[in-house]
Parts: structure tokens; C-alpha cells; sequence
């Protein structure tokens, strides 16, 4: 009788292994549930450079030029993530009434603004990426072909939401050119 047991139960046994054997949990509905995206403050790094190489690899397959990381614009990217999670809005002007120009003038850029995507949602980076490339305002953003610098920021909340912050920039023009300003408010849940 033990032997019986011990036979029957195995079956449940191998299968409470395999559940933490990378398999997809998914929905009634059959698709992969969502898992909630953490990020670490040591992860920075690696997400803008993720970022970057997924919108060089856009911009080469339009035909444009790459852009380069510039720690200017990172900060102005960041600081606007911060201030769109306090007024619990994605929008493109500050809390104290600034716009884009506004902010890459104050973090020392010496460049002309060629436009800002934000966004407010639970998905990475590249999936954000993705999001934007689907509205023509913020691909038009993504492509332009002025754009040399790039800015990434986020800001994370407690309950997993991200304020994402891109910013592109041409240096050492010091025209004021009306940039393209665009905003992909998405929101998945």
C-alpha cells in the first residue's frame, strides 16, 4: 500500500517541480500573464543602453544617422520622470510651468531641442519603444534626422508604475526650432 501511494503521489510531485521550470503562467484567455517589470537602482545603465541600441537599430533601418547618450539630457529626462510621477500626469510641462527647451537649457545643453516622448505605463523600456513607434508623433521623434543626442530617464513608483522620459537633441545649433513634442499616455495594466 505505502509503494501505491508513493506511485500516485509522484505524479504531483514532478509536476510542483516543473511549475518553477520557467514555464509562462497564463490566462484564461490563453495569452502570458504580466509580470510586474522591477527595476533596480543599479539596472540605469543597462536600460538606456538597451534603449539606445533599439532606437539606433530604428533609425538605421530608416536611413538616419545614430544618436549617442548625453548626460545632459539624461538628467533633463530624469528630473521631468520624477516631476510627471508628483503631478500623477504624463505631460511635457514641469510642475513649475517649464517645457522641454526649458529643462535642457537649465541642465547645460548646448544644442537645440528636437523633441521629448513620455510616458506613463507598467512596461519596459523597449516595449515603451514599441508603443511609440506605433503613434506617428512620437515616431516622427524617434526618427528625425537632426537628432544626434539622446536622454533617457525614468522614475519608478512603489505599485510598479513607470514615467518614461526620452529627449533628442541636436548639438551646437543655439537656434530655437519648435520641436516635436509628443506623448504616448499608455497605460497597460
Amino acid at each position: 500500500m505505502k509503494r501505491r501511494a508513493l506511485i500516485l503521489g509522484l505524479p504531483a510531485l514532478l509536476a510542483a517541480c516543473a511549475s518553477g521550470s520557467g514555464r509562462v503562467a497564463v490566462g484564461s484567455d490563453g495569452r502570458p500573464l504580466q509580470r510586474l517589470y522591477r527595476i533596480r537602482p543599479k539596472d540605469l545603465g543597462d536600460i538606456q543602453f538597451r534603449l539606445l541600441d533599439g532606437v539606433n537599430t530604428l533609425r538605421g533601418a530608416a536611413g538616419v544617422p545614430r544618436v549617442e547618450l548625453n548626460a545632459a539630457l539624461n538628467a533633463a529626462a530624469a528630473t521631468h520622470s520624477r516631476d510627471m510621477a508628483i503631478q500623477n500626469r504624463p505631460w511635457h510641462f514641469g510642475s513649475d510651468g517649464s517645457s522641454p527647451i526649458d529643462r535642457i537649457n537649465r541642465v547645460g545643453y548646448q544644442g537645440i531641442l528636437i523633441g521629448e516622448t513620455i510616458s506613463e505605463t507598467y512596461e519596459t523600456e523597449l516595449e515603451t519603444l514599441g508603443a511609440w513607434m506605433q503613434e506617428p508623433q512620437t515616431r516622427t521623434v524617434i526618427l528625425d534626422d537632426r537628432a544626434r543626442d539622446l536622454g533617457f530617464g525614468y522614475f519608478q513608483e512603489d505599485n510598479g508604475k513607470i514615467w518614461w522620459t526620452m529627449v533628442l537633441g541636436a548639438p551646437g545649433q543655439q537656434t530655437v526650432v519648435q520641436p516635436n513634442v509628443a506623448a504616448a499616455g499608455i497605460l497597460s495594466g
